[in-house]
């Protein structure tokens, strides 16, 4: 009876339908591989509640498409024309945000595909990279940045930083100039990496002195624009 029950109602005998208890395994494991996916991502990286809840539910999306498809070349072309035409007007992610998904695409794809044993190493393998490249990372340590220093246009930008950025930064990078207030003032942005997040305020009073005590701000650099 429960069978007939969560038949479809074009299935015959040519066509293999997914047993009820095999469907709630599938799905259970998707969501155990987004819940191992979302804890790993809220480790080291300050995410969203809505991203974490996204990565949590998606692996098990995937993979209820994949079963539903079920070896149907036909099902199969007129699912990935449906999701063609999906646009997701949202701000642009990070390229780490980017890799997330897509781990939990592939993960609850292959659990779709009733390989749950590799689904689960996948993520795990996958999660332990993840982990490990934040230990080579210097944002992760809390010391890069995104630095952003106004001048006078008559003020000759090219080198005037440079010895400050050699005493304060391990490395820095000029990333964009930006004229302002009419053209009467440039913005540069750098991404720079500090040598000693406690000396953030002496590295800031001494741009002061530099570029006639106008605005400078500094962010940290995951935070102050995305990677893509």
């Amino acid at each position: 009876m429960l069978e007939s029950l969560f038949q479809g109602v074009f299935d015959s005998g040519y066509v293999h339908v997914i047993s009820v208890d095999k469907f709630l395994l599938c799905v259970a494991v998707s969501l155990l591989i987004g819940a191992c996916a979302a804890f790993t991502a809220s480790r080291k990286s300050r995410l969203s509640f809505s991203f974490l809840s996204t990565l949590l539910v998606l692996p098990a999306l995937s993979c209820v498409v994949i079963m539903m498809v079920n070896g149907n070349v036909g099902v199969g072309v007129a699912t990935a024309g449906t999701f063609s035409l999906v646009r997701f007007r949202s701000a642009a992610g990070s390229a780490k945000e980017m890799a997330l998904i897509f781990l939990c695409m592939v993960a609850g794809l292959i659990a779709g595909m009733g390989y749950l044993a590799y689904a689960v190493l996948f993520t795990l393998i996958l999660c332990a990279v993840y982990l490990a490249t934040h230990l080579l990372d210097p944002a992760a340590k809390g010391l890069s940045r995104r630095l952003r220093v106004t001048v006078p246009e008559d003020l000759d930008y090219t080198g005037i930083f440079k010895n400050t950025l050699g005493v304060y930064c391990s490395k820095w990078k000029l990333t964009q100039v930006k004229t302002i207030n009419m053209g009467a003032l440039f913005r540069l942005t750098y991404d720079v990496t500090l040598k000693d997040a406690e000396k953030e305020k002496a590295f800031i009073d001494d741009l002061r002195l530099r570029n006639g005590n106008l605005e400078i701000s500094i962010a940290e650099a995951e935070t102050a624009e995305s990677d893509l």
